[in-house]
C-alpha cells in the first residue's frame, strides 16, 4: 500500500511531469511497406525486450531484441521490414523484476488478447471501404441499441448459421422470418422501423469470454485491448487481421443500409487491475486513495485515471482511432460520470475540428457506482457538472426514464404510465428535455436538449416489458408499452431505446443479464412478428416525430417551442409549435394515464388527429378532429393544426 502511495506522488511530481510525458502520437506498431517501427512508453523501466511470435499464441519467440530508450519514457525498434501479422509482446525489467506484457497501444492481437500483432491497416479495408462514409443526415436522430450476438443468434433470424452472433451477420442482405422471404429481420427490418442510428454494445477486445471457444456470452464491458476488436464477434479469432476486416465489413454493410455507427467504449476501467497499463507503468493509469486504497467507483474492482496526462491522451487518441480507421459516427461513454469534464470537452473539440462540430455523436451515463478518487481538482462529467460539458456532449436522462415508467434500480416502483402518483410535473420538465426553467429544479444545468438522451429503457435493467409487466395488470402491458414510447418520443432531446423495447422484448424479468445465456438475451425474430402491431406503433411514432420541427430543435432556447403545458391527475398536456418547414404549425399532445377516458371539451378549428393510443400513422388520413374529443384511458391523443397554406 506504501508502495501505491509513494507512486502517487511520484506521477504528481515536477520530475515525472517535466521527464516522461510524451507529445508524440506514435505509440503501439506503426506497419507498412517502408518498414516496421514499435514504441512503448515505460517510463522507469531498466530494459525492454521486443519478442517476436508466428502465432498468436503457444508458440515460443523466433527473435528476441533489446530496445532502444528514447526520450520520455518511450523505447524503440524499427525494422526495415513489413512485419504485417508477426505477433509480439515486451518483456519489461523493472527493479529487478521482469514482466511480460502485450502492447497497451496494439491495434490488433491473436486469439484472447494475450499477445500484440504488428497489423498493415490498409491491408486489412474491405473492397471499396475509401469510399465508405455514414449516410446524409437525417431530420433527427434516433439511436437503436443492439449487441453483435444478440442481433443474429436467434434461428429465426434467418441468418446463415456460420455468421450467426458475428460482425458477418451484419451484412447479409434482405434476411427474412425463417428466411420466409416476406417478413424482414435484421437491417431491412430496422430501415423499415425509422431508426437512423445503430449503437453497438462494446466490440473492442473484452475480457469475460474466451475467443477459442464458441460459445460462452457476455455484454462486454470488460476492456482488455481497447484498440482491438473483440475476437468472439470474427469467424477467425486466431488470426488478428480477420476481425479486423470483418468488423469494417459490418460498419460498411450498416453504412451502405442507411444508419450511423455508435460504438459503446468503455475508458472508465478494466477488466482486471493486472492489465497491460499496470505491466508497463504500475499504478499510473488508475486512481487510489490518499490511503492507498484502490478506486472503485466502477464496481469492477478499478478506475481509470483519466485526469492523469498520459491516461487524457491515451482515452482521446483511442477515440479518434475508432472515428478515423472504422468510420465510427459516434461514441457512447459507458460510466462517463467516472470520467473527467476537461477530457470529455478534449474529445468533443478534436472530433469537431476534425469533422465539423456536433457530427461525430458523444453521449454517455452522467453516473457511476460510488465515489472515485479523482485527483488534481477534476470534475466528474456525471449530472452535477453537465454544465461543465460542451453542449454537442448528451447524457442519458435517467429523470425522464423514471418518471414514464419508475425506478429502473427499484422494480416494483411505477411511474406515470403505470400508475405512479404526482408524476405530472415531471413529465413536463422530460418534453421540455429539463431545460424549461419552471420544471427543471430537479436537473439544473442542462443547457439544451443537445445534452439529452430521452429514454426508457438499456440493455441495464429491466426491459421496458418486464417493467410494465412488474408493475401493472396484465391485460394493460401492451397499451402501456404505447404509452410511454408515445411519451419519451414527443419529448424534446435525442431518441434512444433498447433493440426489441418495440416488439415487448422480455427477459423473463431479469434486471442484470451481462453474463446470462445468449438464449436469455438474444432478439426474439418471432416475437417482433407476433408483435407486430407494436412494432407498426413505434414506426408511426418514429416517422411522426420526424415531421414535427419543434421537437427536434436541439438548440439552446428550442423549449420555447413547448407552450400551453397543463395538468391534471394523471393527465398532462401541451401544445408544439413548429417551424415552417413542418407540415403541422401546430401539435397538441395529451397524455392520459388515469383509467378513465379524459373529454378535450373545446377545440380550435383546422386540427386533424395524427396519433392515439392504437394507431401512431392516423396522421396519414387526415382526420378532421371535432370537440368533444376522447383521450381514451391508459393513452395518448396527438392532434396538428396545417398550416394555412396547407388547408
Amino acid at each position: 500500500m506504501e508502495n501505491i502511495i509513494e507512486l502517487k506522488k511520484y506521477y504528481s511530481s515536477k520530475e515525472f511531469l517535466e521527464n516522461y510525458i510524451y507529445e508524440g502520437n506514435d505509440l503501439g506498431v506503426e506497419c507498412n511497406e517502408n518498414g516496421t517501427t514499435f514504441k512503448l512508453w515505460s517510463p522507469g523501466a531498466k530494459s525492454v525486450v521486443l519478442n517476436l511470435y508466428e502465432a498468436g499464441d503457444g508458440c515460443k519467440a523466433y527473435e528476441q531484441i533489446p530496445m532502444e530508450k528514447a526520450d520520455k519514457g518511450v523505447w524503440c525498434f524499427h525494422s526495415d521490414k513489413e512485419l504485417h501479422k508477426v505477433y509480439y509482446d515486451y518483456l519489461i525489467k523493472r527493479d529487478s523484476k521482469e514482466v511480460l506484457t502485450a502492447d497497451p497501444y496494439a491495434k490488433a492481437s491473436g486469439v484472447n488478447g494475450i499477445r500484440s500483432m504488428a497489423v498493415n491497416l490498409k491491408k486489412t479495408d474491405p473492397k471499396d471501404w475509401e469510399n465508405d462514409k455514414a449516410p446524409k443526415k437525417d431530420k433527427e436522430r434516433v439511436v437503436y441499441e443492439l449487441h453483435v450476438k444478440e442481433f443474429s443468434y436467434d434461428k429465426s433470424g434467418g441468418f446463415p448459421l456460420e455468421y450467426r452472433g458475428k460482425y458477418k451477420a451484419f451484412t447479409c442482405k434482405h434476411t427474412t422470418l425463417n428466411n420466409d422471404g416476406i417478413n424482414p429481420t435484421g437491417l431491412d427490418y430496422l430501415k423499415e422501423l425509422g431508426v437512423t442510428h445503430i449503437q453497438i454494445m462494446p466490440m473492442y477486445d473484452y475480457g469475460s469470454v474466451d475467443e477459442s471457444k464458441d460459445e460462452g456470452f457476455n455484454w462486454g464491458y470488460d476492456p482488455v485491448n481497447y484498440n482491438v476488436p473483440e475476437g468472439s464477434y470474427s469467424t477467425d479469432a486466431f488470426h488478428g487481421e480477420v476481425r479486423i476486416t470483418e468488423m469494417k465489413e459490418m460498419i460498411q454493410s450498416i453504412h451502405e443500409a442507411g444508419f450511423g455507427v455508435i460504438m459503446d467504449v468503455v475508458y472508465n476501467h478494466t477488466y482486471s487491475l493486472d492489465s497491460w497499463f499496470q505491466r508497463t507503468l504500475p499504478w499510473y493509469f488508475y486512481r487510489a486513495f490518499s490511503d492507498g486504497k484502490v478506486s472503485d467507483g466502477s464496481a469492477c474492482g478499478n478506475d481509470v485515471a483519466s485526469e492523469r496526462a498520459m491516461c487524457s491522451k491515451y482515452i482521446l487518441e483511442s477515440v479518434l482511432y475508432w472515428a478515423r480507421e472504422y468510420h465510427i459516427d459516434g461514441f457512447r461513454f459507458d460510466l462517463m460520470g467516472l470520467l473527467d469534464t476537461d477530457l470529455m470537452n478534449n474529445i468533443r473539440k478534436e472530433l469537431d475540428i476534425i469533422y465539423g462540430k456536433g457530427e461525430k455523436i458523444i453521449y454517455g451515463e452522467p453516473w457511476s457506482a460510488t465515489d472515485t478518487a479523482i485527483e488534481y481538482n477534476k470534475k466528474v462529467a456525471n449530472k452535477d457538472n453537465i454544465s461543465l460539458l460542451d453542449e454537442n456532449i448528451g447524457v442519458f436522462c435517467d429523470n425522464t426514464r423514471d418518471s414514464i415508467k419508475g425506478s429502473a434500480l427499484r422494480p416494483k416502483e411505477a411511474g406515470f404510465v403505470n400508475g405512479g402518483m404526482e408524476k405530472e410535473d415531471d413529465i413536463l420538465a422530460s418534453v421540455s428535455a429539463w431545460c424549461d426553467p419552471k420544471y427543471n429544479k430537479e436537473f439544473e444545468g442542462v443547457k439544451a436538449p443537445s445534452q439529452i438522451v430521452s429514454y426508457v429503457s438499456a440493455h441495464d435493467n429491466q426491459t421496458l416489458w418486464d417493467k410494465l409487466s412488474d408493475t401493472a395488470g396484465k391485460d394493460e402491458v401492451m397499451i402501456l408499452n404505447k404509452l410511454a414510447a408515445a411519451i419519451y418520443m414527443t419529448c424534446q432531446g435525442t431518441l434512444f431505446f433498447l433493440s426489441g423495447e418495440e416488439f415487448g422484448r422480455t427477459k423473463g424479468g431479469l434486471d442484470n443479464t451481462y453474463n446470462m445465456p445468449i438464449s436469455v438475451n438474444k432478439l426474439d425474430w418471432e416475437l417482433a412478428h407476433k408483435n407486430k402491431d407494436l412494432v407498426d406503433y413505434y414506426k408511426g411514432l418514429i416517422a411522426l416525430r420526424k415531421q414535427i420541427s419543434g421537437l427536434c430543435d436541439k438548440s439552446e432556447n428550442s423549449y420555447k417551442h413547448i407552450t400551453d403545458m397543463w395538468k391534471q391527475k394523471q393527465v398532462v398536456g401541451f401544445s408544439v409549435n413548429n417551424d415552417k418547414d413542418s407540415l403541422w404549425s401546430q401539435v397538441k399532445v395529451i397524455y392520459n394515464a388515469s383509467k378513465k377516458d379524459f373529454e378535450v371539451e373545446s377545440l380550435d378549428k383546422g386540427f386533424e388527429v395524427l396519433c392515439d393510443g392504437n394507431d401512431s400513422m392516423l396522421w396519414k388520413n387526415n382526420i378532421t378532429a371535432k370537440a368533444p374529443i376522447k383521450v381514451a384511458k391508459q393513452s395518448v391523443l396527438i392532434l396538428g393544426k396545417k398550416r394555412i397554406e396547407e388547408i
